[in-house]
Formats: C-alpha cells, structure tokens, sequence
C-alpha cells in the first residue's frame, strides 16, 4: 500500500543514474586523465600573490574552480544559481569535489576565482581536451571545417542619446562617491533627471527640428556633468595614492570622463554636423567599450566581437580565434590554417570553409600547405578540378561544411555563446573559451557513453 510520508531517509547517498549525472561521471573522467590543466588553474589563481601564506582561509582549491566553471556553462547557470547548486545537488557537489560535509560556496567567491582564468588557459585547456580525443581515437584532425559567426556584447541597443543619458548617470554617481570620500564640494549639480527626459523627448519627436533640439539639450547637461567630473578627478589626485576606494575610483572616473568626451564628439559629428563617424572610431557602450560594430551580410547589425571557429569530424571545435574588428573571412584563412598546424603539427589533409574564405590566393596558399582537397561553400570562379581530386569529394566535402552551422548553433542555444553576459573584454575572450572547453568535454563524454 502506498504510505502517505516518507517515514525515514536514506542514511546513504545513492549514486544517480540520470543521464546528466552520467555524463558528469564521464567528464570528471577526462579531466583527471589530464591534470595538467589543473596547473594552468593554478598559475591565474595565485598570479600577482606573493609567497605561500598559511594564514586565513585556502578558499577553492584550482581542480574546484575549473569544475564550477565547467558546471556553469554546462548548465547555463548565473553566480547565483551556481552557489545554490553546489549546495542542493548531489551530483553537482561530487564532480566538483566538496564532499558531503563540503559547505559549497559563496557567489562572491565564485565569480573572484572563475573570473581569474584566462583566455590562454582556457586555449591551453581545450588542447589537453583535443589531446585526450586523439589517444581516444575520436579525433584526429585530419579533415578540418571553418566558419565565422558573432557572440554579442550584453549590452543595450546603442543610440547616441541613450549612450549620453548613460554617461549622465555614471558620472553622477561617481561623483557622489566622491563627495562621499572626502572630495569636498566642487559644483556638482545632479542632471539625471532632465537627461532622461531629453532621451525619452529624442525617442518620440516626429520631426527633425524637435530632436535636434532636444539633443542640443542632452549634450549641453553632458558638458556640464562632464565638467564637474574633471573637478572631482582634481580632487581625488589631491588625497593622494594612500587611500585604496579613492584610488579605484578615481581610475573608475578617468576612464569613463574619456568615454564620456568621445561619446559627445560622435553625438556632434552625427547629429548636429551630420557628418560620418567611422565604425573603428564609435563609442557603442560605455560599459562594454570593447565591442565591435559587426555588419553581417549588408543585412544585420550586431554589437560585440566576430570569432573563427574550426571544427572536426568528431563536431569538436578543434580551434577558435576570437577578432577585433571586422575583417572579411578571405583575409582569416591561412591564419586558420596555420593554426591547426599548431594544434596537431601538421596541416589538415582536408579542409572546408564558409564562401566568405573563398580566393584564388587563398587556394593556392592552401595547396602550397599541403592540403589535397580544398573546398569552399561558394566557388567565386574557381573550378571544382582546382579545389577537390573529383566533383564527388567536392560535393562530400560541402555537405560536411554544413554541418559546422549545427554546431554553432549548438554552442549558442546550449552554452550561451549569442550574447557574453561577462564584463570586459578579458572576460569576453574566458567566456567564450570556458563554453568552448565545456561543449568539447561534453561532447567526448557523450561518444564515450553512446
């Protein structure tokens, strides 16, 4: 019969046979195989700290660090969800080495140590992780496929009265900050409020006199926010270097009075003089400065950084370049290429590419490296007879191409590689490395399993 209360729980943890708890099993697994990357941990979490002290508290050790993070794009999880995970989950807690009596983590402490590691280390990572797939026969190397995509900033779409409004209310509470330190009075008058109105005027005007005003408006609060901003910096300077807050923020301050004059020189240039700003010269966030204008295909806008990406035969993402700017796919080519040389010592003996990569140049450079068959998804007047042995391999290698696209995909809608939610341009390059290693880690656990 069916009892209504469970009368006793389990002395025991029993170990789950759920799926994901397998796969865990299966990672945790790989990473032991290779505790070399726990070494890479190690450098960034003890970078910039002098001697081995024994005082206070050891904190993650460098294998819990790299588990947490694994875990985190596994799963998608904030800090938060994070922290709260490492508690409830069972499953959670033994991959990432706590233990039953472990008492888990902060999400302060979390965010200090993942945040540590570097892209480098990341790359260095996922060559132990391609390491592994070789002595597992999973992935040789051997044919190569390569495709560009974009992972975005975590920023909002940009307009020029928005980004002015933005540096209003920065500047301000900086500027508060200072006062609050010590810094004195120096004029500062709060304009928050009318710029916020200015902006939300520009976003509704109908006609073109209406906006322009109003712009004149928003920047002419801005100059004066920006003006008293330059005297609390003079301020700052005047406490001197021996009070820690004041000079982080005053670091915090000079960079954004910088952003705040470029972002009202563009606003004039545009706006007022209605002149062109070039795209490597526009200011599209003033948190994420960093981001680059990436116009894909003369159709869509995004904001954040283009990535290279190589892929094998195993659908592991062999490699990833992550670009400033936004250079065309043809001049990426033969850097993809030597790169793969790096990786495995020698060249692929087939690759595949997107149409973007597509020259004569770069066949020929191709060819040179010793790659027998070369194919582009778009031929731009090269003949098949040039790039493939047959029209059949070209074909074969084509639909292969394609299927980079479904990893992509994967990547984005799994490990949140559309948009960065991580502050800064190092921690853009982690984030996209750290979802990388994880998709790879997952990806062998699941051959090993199927």
């Amino acid at each position: 019969m069916r009892e209504k209360w469970q009368r006793q729980m389990p002395l025991m943890p029993e170990i789950a046979s759920h799926i994901q708890a397998k796969e865990l099993q299966a990672i945790s697994a790989i990473l032991d195989s290779k505790p070399i990357t726990i070494d890479f941990v190690l450098q960034d979490l003890c970078k910039g700290k002098a001697g081995d002290s024994r005082a206070g508290s050891k904190g993650m050790s460098a294998e819990q660090v790299l588990r947490a993070a694994v875990v985190m794009r596994l799963f998608g999880f904030s800090y938060q969800e994070l922290a709260f995970h490492l508690v409830d989950s069972q499953s959670i807690r033994g991959f990432c080495r706590i233990g039953i009596a472990g008492k888990g983590f902060k999400k302060s402490a979390l965010n200090k140590n993942i945040k540590a590691l570097s892209d480098r280390t990341w790359e260095a990572i996922n060559h132990e992780v391609l390491g592994y797939a070789k002595e597992e026969k999973i992935e040789k190397g051997r044919v190569a496929r390569i495709d560009c995509t974009v992972v975005e900033s975590n920023i909002h779409e940009p307009a020029d009265s928005s980004l002015l409004y933005d540096c209003v209310r920065v500047l301000s509470r900086l500027q508060e900050a200072a006062r609050d330190l010590g810094a004195g009075r120096f004029g500062y008058h709060d304009h928050r409020r009318v710029a916020k109105r200015r902006m939300v005027k520009i976003r509704y005007a109908r006609k073109k006199d209406e906006r322009r005003g109003a712009y004149i408006d928003l920047i002419k609060y801005t100059r004066k926010t920006l003006a008293s901003a330059r005297t609390a910096l003079e301020r700052l300077r005047a406490l001197g270097v021996d009070r820690p807050a004041a000079v982080g923020l005053l670091l915090e301050l000079e960079r954004y009075v910088a952003l705040t004059e470029r972002v009202i020189w563009q606003t004039e240039c545009r706006v007022i003089n209605a002149e062109k700003v070039p795209a490597t010269e526009k200011v599209v966030s003033i948190f994420e400065d960093h981001s680059d204008i990436i116009v894909k295909d003369r159709r869509e806008t995004f904001f954040g950084h283009k990535i290279c990406l190589t892929g094998g035969r195993s659908n592991l993402i062999l490699d990833c370049q992550i670009v400033e700017g936004n250079p065309a796919d043809v001049t990426l080519t033969e850097t993809m290429l030597d790169r793969q040389k790096r990786i495995y010592g020698r060249y692929p003996l087939k690759a595949a590419l997107d149409g973007g990569f597509a020259s004569k140049g770069n066949l020929k450079a191709a060819k040179a490296m010793g790659i027998k068959d070369v194919c582009f998804a778009k031929k731009r007047g090269l003949e098949t007879e040039e790039m493939c042995r047959s029209p059949y391999v070209y074909k074969q290698l084509r639909r292969f191409r394609a299927g980079i696209e479904a990893g992509i995909s994967w990547l984005k809608r799994s490990f949140g590689l559309d948009r960065c939610t991580w502050k800064g341009w190092q921690s853009f390059k982690s984030y996209v490395w750290a979802s990388i290693v994880s998709a790879n880690l997952l990806t062998i656990a699941r051959k090993q399993l199927a």
